[in-house]
């Protein structure tokens, strides 16, 4: 099994988890930083993506469609995402207007459905937990959302807080009760020089690792339970990329801890 922290790279892409790489079958995420006029481009070989501008202002084409400029935020935390659905087999190209943070999301797909634009009006917002289990949620590609396999969210935890809590697990395809999603958490931090933490662990133990993660560390969940905490002082962002066999979210809490959640 790989290591479940993973580190940017020197030099793009900044991160390039496949598959293969993360062994296991459906989720892939690369993270490229892009200079102003910087050009990305490329194609997903039966694959769907989700281009998101994590940070900065792009171009962006698709196939034969261009969305044209793209993007106001310059860093994660101030406002909402623009971000492009691309279908399978479809090319696309990022033109980087300012510096860029592009993330690209993949699963498997057949290609049957168009590329669009996502804008921040079609993201749905959601606030979770109470207290110090306060989180914002930014739902770019739910699954009441048109695609085939990708499952996309944005998660923005306040120093001080948990998130992903209580832990929960969506490892097992037992619907309606579970589904089996494999999950990446890619991790920012404001101020950059914070860290946080997140554990990943498993009912009988076979799998349990605390993991220190830094701004910009990807974080693996190949199966098992995996709150995140934020330390005071330090507002953490996360992406979220989930793919399964199925494409719905259902998960299962962490008996232990069920009781934080249940009616008082």
């Amino acid at each position: 099994m790989p290591h479940l922290r993973q580190r940017p790279n020197a030099s793009n892409p900044r991160h390039a988890i496949t598959p293969a790489s993360a062994g296991w079958d459906h989720v892939g995420f690369e993270l490229r930083d892009l200079a102003a006029g910087d050009v990305h481009a490329g194609v997903g070989e039966g694959r769907e993506l989700c281009l998101v501008l994590v940070a900065g202002r792009a171009r962006v084409i698709a196939g034969v469609t261009d969305f044209g400029e793209l993007g106001e935020r310059m860093n994660p935390f101030d406002g909402l995402p623009w971000s492009v659905y691309v279908p399978a087999g479809v090319g696309f190209r990022v033109e980087a207007v300012t510096p860029v943070e592009l993330a690209i999301c993949s699963a498997p797909a057949t290609g049957r459905l168009s590329a669009r634009l996502i804008p921040p009006a079609d993201v749905g917002e959601e606030t979770r937990g109470e207290g110090t289990n306060t989180r914002y949620v930014r739902n770019i590609l739910p699954e009441s959302a048109s695609a085939e396999s990708l499952l996309v969210v944005e998660v923005i935890t306040p120093g001080g807080n948990w998130s992903s809590y209580p832990p929960h697990r969506h490892d097992r395809d037992d619907l309606p009760a579970e589904s089996l999603l494999e999950e990446t958490y890619y991790h920012r931090l404001r101020p950059s020089q914070g860290f946080g933490f997140q554990r990943v662990y498993t009912d009988d133990g076979t799998l349990d690792e605390a993991i220190a993660f830094t701004d910009r560390d990807v974080v693996l969940v190949p199966r098992g339970y995996h709150p995140v905490g934020a330390p005071h002082g330090y507002d953490l962002y996360y992406l979220n990329v989930m793919a399964g066999p199925k494409r719905t979210w259902k998960f299962h809490n962490d008996p232990a801890h069920a009781w934080i959640v249940q009616p008082k």
